[in-house]
């Protein structure tokens, strides 16, 4: 059973549920369930991503890796939802979808 620390919340990869086409959909962290989004525009805002994930629930934590020379984002953030139903609908409500003129991942 492996631990892995991404940004001060520690998950057990055991406990990632995968899909069909293997794709990781929601890890299961100490408090919640932890969605991993790529493919952001370089100038999204949290406030960007809470007004898009807060319509599929509560928002407990949201992380975004900024590139430390521009100040931008580096293209993926953490969203961590109290809930695994509430992260699922949220992976299947974004993924794909176009999100300030890029496709994002989930």
């Amino acid at each position: 059973m492996a631990n892995r620390t991404l940004r001060n919340v520690m998950y057990d990869t055991t406990a990632t549920e995968v899909n069909g086409a293997g794709h990781s959909w929601a890890a299961k962290s100490v408090e919640g369930w932890i969605v991993i989004v790529t493919g952001l525009n370089e100038e999204a805002t949290e406030e960007d991503l809470q007004d898009l994930f807060g319509d599929y629930g509560e928002v407990k934590n949201l992380s975004m890796a900024l590139n430390r020379r521009t100040g931008y984002v580096m293209g993926y953030a953490l969203i961590e939802f109290p809930e695994k139903e509430q992260a699922e609908k949220a992976i299947k409500g974004t993924d794909g979808t176009t999100f300030l003129e890029k496709t994002i991942k989930t």
